[in-house]
């Protein structure tokens, strides 16, 4: 058990280092190209901070735990919005680049229709779905490029000189492959932690895996905020959700394919189709909404969502 922890914590002190080089790597870059960070939060940051997600996920379906990659997909769309981009919003609330963040919100939203259509109808996550759903990837990657070549510049050049473009892009992948090994040390030895204590494997895909796999998100978003780049946090959120349903979900379902969990029900409806899925879908919309109406982001707004992220886990340890 002190091995236990000792990698748990090293795994955390590599999150947070990882976070800050990845930060610093992010937003030199934004300032080098002159792009918006939203827009650098949303494809180069998310990516990044994807992949934890897609190592797990990929890893259960192969060894046969599909409610494992199913439940870790919702369960981190979930925390990514209502606990980390809420966390952003309560903490420092004002304007947010709505123009920016329409094409991420606009894929979200067509593969969360996508998603939930699978599940609602044949329960199958086949290897044609995550086909579909990688598509959808690609169309996002081509449509991010295009975006980033016409986007206007946000600020005039710094005065300074700008760092060498390969220590940027060192920064980049160190701070990367930090926040992949340190959620990996945490979601490893914290998962046998909880499977001690007996917890079910859904459960724990849905709420500790979840948060486990979104800790580089919630180190990048707490580091964002710590140096005044909200606007990179809330685009790595966006930009990290719709790689969880397309990227995570697709490689996973192609590599493996799943079926919809059957871990029990809720009034007479299978379980994730009662409560996670509708859970999903209103924190998404409570997020987005006010961005792209308002372009802003609200205190209540972030209160809310910290609200609803903190019923949805004490719903699946009591239903």
């Amino acid at each position: 058990m002190p091995g236990v922890i000792l990698l748990f914590l090293l795994g955390l002190g590599l999150l947070i280092k990882g976070g800050d080089w990845f930060v610093d790597g992010a937003t030199a870059l934004a300032r080098r190209f002159r792009l918006p960070e939203i827009l650098i939060g949303s494809t180069i940051v998310s990516i990044g901070t994807t992949l934890p997600e897609v190592m797990v996920s990929t890893t259960s379906a192969l060894s046969g735990h599909g409610e494992m990659a199913y439940g870790n997909t919702i369960g981190s769309v979930i925390c990514n919005t209502a606990l980390i981009a809420a966390l952003s919003a309560a903490v420092r609330p004002g304007p947010a680049d709505g123009k920016s963040l329409r094409l991420p919100a606009a894929l979200f939203t067509a593969a969360a229709v996508a998603f939930g259509a699978v599940a609602y109808t044949t329960g199958q996550f086949s290897r044609a779905v995550g086909l579909g759903l990688l598509g959808l990837f690609l169309v996002y990657l081509i449509l991010s490029v295009r975006k980033m070549r016409t986007a206007p510049a946000p600020e005039a050049a710094p005065a300074e000189p700008p760092a060498p473009l390969w220590r940027t892009l060192l920064g980049l992948v160190a701070g990367a492959a930090a926040i992949a090994w340190g959620a990996d040390l945490l979601v490893d030895n914290g998962t046998r932690l909880a499977e001690a204590l007996g917890v079910p494997e859904a459960v724990i895909a849905l709420t500790f895996v979840a948060l486990g796999t979104s800790l580089p998100e919630l180190v990048t978003a707490v580091t964002a905020l710590a140096k005044g780049h909200s606007a990179l946090s809330l685009g790595n959120v966006i930009g990290a959700n719709l790689l969880n349903l397309v990227l995570v979900t697709g490689t996973a379902a192609t590599l493996a394919p799943f079926p919809l969990p059957q871990d029990g029900t809720l009034f007479g409806v299978n379980r994730s189709l009662a409560l996670d899925l509708p859970v999903m879908a209103a924190v998404s919309l409570v997020l987005i909404l006010p961005v792209l109406l308002r372009g802003r982001l609200y205190r209540a707004q972030g209160i809310l969502l910290l609200a609803v992220y903190g019923a949805f886990c004490v719903a699946q340890f009591l239903l």
